[in-house]
């Protein structure tokens, strides 16, 4: 998917949110493109969870997860979080210098990384910092830049530069999809050159991510699959995206939920 569709795509989803419904006509106009490929781009949305298609149009599916609150977020599939965030936290070790980006999966990680000694973390999360600023033998760097105040998170041309001043040995993700084609993908483009940056900064790339994320792309690109060194997910038979990481190399830790 090249950018100029991803972006057409992010915009239409977040007109559906504001409005509630949208209409083929309508975004045809507004984009400048036939109806033809704006029904595409709804099907395309549908076949995401995004919206459901309508005659005409499209109408949203109820709260999205993608328009949750951070509190919503943070519950959503909580058990499922947890068992995930059991298993990432044995690959923190003592002295470990972590970057985490914003997701909601990775507080419960931190919440399991109690009495591990000397670890250092930098984050754009607030959250994340909250949660284990006041752990004794954590040290916690929060990067500065613009706030986004419904996610908590810090992001823009001031916090890819502090963090471009950092080193870590390994790098734990929270990512909105996994795909065999996409690779690493977010909802809100406003974290990508973050990610990113993470990325680049860290000699290991760990994802922790459920299973309904596998095979699902959002709107933002990150990363390519062979970036990851190590997913840490659910069961999930016949997953493309697990068995294209493992050919590239990378280890996968399937959790039973």
């Amino acid at each position: 998917m090249n950018t100029a569709v991803e972006q057409r795509r992010a915009e239409m989803v977040e007109l559906l949110q504001k409005r509630g419904s949208v209409r083929v006509a309508e975004l045809s106009r507004m984009y400048g493109i036939s109806e033809v490929t704006v029904r595409s781009d709804l099907e395309y949305l549908e076949s995401q969870g995004q919206l459901t298609r309508v005659h005409g149009g499209a109408v949203g599916t109820g709260k999205l997860y993608a328009n949750m609150d951070l509190s919503e977020r943070y519950m959503t599939n909580a058990p499922s979080k947890r068992a995930l965030a059991s298993s990432a936290a044995e690959l923190i070790e003592n002295n470990d210098t972590i970057m985490i980006n914003a997701g909601t999966t990775l507080a419960y990680v931190l919440h399991c990384i109690r009495g591990k000694k000397n670890i250092s973390i930098v984050t754009n999360s607030i959250q994340n910092a909250l949660e284990v600023a006041s752990l004794p033998g954590v040290n916690v760097i929060l990067l500065g830049g613009e706030i986004d105040g419904k996610y908590q998170f810090t992001y823009g041309s001031d916090t890819v530069a502090q963090l471009s001043e950092y080193h870590a040995n390994k790098c734990i993700l929270s990512v909105d999809g996994i795909d065999k084609e996409d690779g690493l993908t977010l909802y809100y483009s406003n974290e990508a050159g973050i990610v990113r940056g993470m990325i680049k900064a860290s000699d290991e790339v760990i994802v922790v991510a459920d299973a309904t994320k596998l095979g699902r792309s959002a709107f933002s690109r990150v990363a390519k699959l062979s970036d990851v060194d190590i997913l840490v997910t659910g069961k999930k038979e016949g997953s493309a995206e697990i068995a294209a990481l493992k050919k590239l190399g990378a280890e996968v830790i399937e959790v039973e939920i």
